[in-house]
């Protein structure tokens, strides 16, 4: 693979890197494939890469790269490019991919209180399942006001140290 750089890089190092960003994803409950995957475009200068290079890469079939991929376009931490004149893609990932990734989350936290409220109403706030339902919901509600705030703050914080993209 080769990489456009200004500096040389140690291969070995870097594979060494991906391979443990990746182990602690897994460990958090990402896909192996797809933490792999990840892992080698956040690790890439470019932080661009096409399925022939990420398969080299990380010695793993197309196959393989497709669905990590699919997985992580899913879940918005990556996205797919079209080499312009060309049938190849590029996948990317962006320097707010985590930005991304939880502002999905709260999309998905959404959908959970909505279920939530019905369980509550279901099962009756005054019985025993009722109220640790309830208890759920008002957990969840907190989380996605925090994380609301916390991403607004993380929006100045990152300009102040990263600057404007």
């Amino acid at each position: 693979m080769t990489e456009p750089t200004g500096a040389a890089r140690d291969s070995e190092a870097v594979s060494k890197f991906v391979e443990g960003f990746a182990a602690q994803l897994v460990e958090a409950g990402m896909q192996r494939m797809a933490a792999r995957v990840f892992a080698a475009l956040l690790a890439s200068d470019a932080g661009t890469l096409t399925s022939a290079e990420l398969g080299e890469q990380l010695r793993i079939s197309p196959a393989a790269v497709s669905g990590a991929v699919r997985y992580l376009a899913q879940q918005h931490m990556v996205s797919r490019e079209r080499e312009p004149g060309s049938r190849r893609e590029r996948y990317r990932v962006h320097s707010d991919q985590w930005y991304e990734a939880l502002t999905n989350r709260e999309a998905v936290l959404k959908r959970w209180e909505y279920a939530l409220r019905e369980g509550v109403e279901s099962l009756g706030s005054d019985t025993p399942a009722g109220r640790r339902v309830a208890e759920t919901l008002a957990f969840f509600e907190f989380i996605d006001g925090e994380i609301a705030k916390m991403m607004d703050r993380w929006r100045v914080h990152r300009e102040k140290v990263f600057g404007e993209d």
